[in-house]
């Protein structure tokens, strides 16, 4: 009975010596990078997001922002058209915000009396303007990733997408594989 259990204890002293050395691993392969999928086309989660990744940057941390979904709205400029679309690809440019200004909140919206509210509040607070904080994004060199499949299935294409200096196209592997070599991911 007494040579089962010191066998046993043997056992789990192997185990937490392998678990103890993975974890290190691990946390040694890490960058200081933060890494945020952003999904959601609300005017508050982009906003949270942009700051989120502003304090990042100004704390010296690489950050990478992958845009998906309903988030690719916010990306899209108002002033740029693009031709050659099928019937369903224009509904989703007739049906979603085109630009980060005309994004909905995702609570008390009230008819896009919400972002007004908001707008005119972060006005008064001194918070930077959504615009303001994508050109601070960019000067701190935030990286944005449009997912390419999503561009696909909504019929977006790039020449309706913002002008942005760190601005690339790839699949979800990508963000897949960069969250991996991060220290924090987030997911908005």
């Amino acid at each position: 009975m007494e040579s089962e259990v010191t066998n046993q204890l043997a056992q789990l002293q192997k185990e937490l010596e392998a678990l103890g050395k993975k974890v290190s691993m691990l946390e040694n392969s890490r960058k200081d990078q933060l890494s945020i999928a952003v999904v959601s086309g609300d005017f508050d989660k982009i906003l949270a997001s942009m700051v989120i990744a502003l304090a990042a940057a100004a704390n010296d941390t690489q950050v990478k922002l992958f845009f998906s979904f309903w988030a690719l709205s916010a990306l899209r400029d108002e002033k740029k058209r693009a031709n050659g679309k099928d019937f369903i690809s224009k509904m989703f440019g007739v049906m979603l915000p085109k630009g980060r200004n005309k994004l909905g909140l995702s609570n008390l919206n009230m008819m896009g009396m919400g972002p007004v509210m908001i707008k005119y509040l972060m006005r008064k607070k001194n918070v930077l303007s959504i615009d303001r904080m994508f050109k601070e994004a960019a000067e701190l060199g935030i990286e944005i990733t449009i997912c390419e499949m999503s561009m696909d299935l909504m019929g977006f294409k790039k020449e309706e997408i913002i002008d942005y200096p760190n601005l690339r196209y790839a699949g979800a592997s990508t963000f897949v594989n960069e969250g991996l070599e991060s220290s924090m991911q987030l997911f908005i």
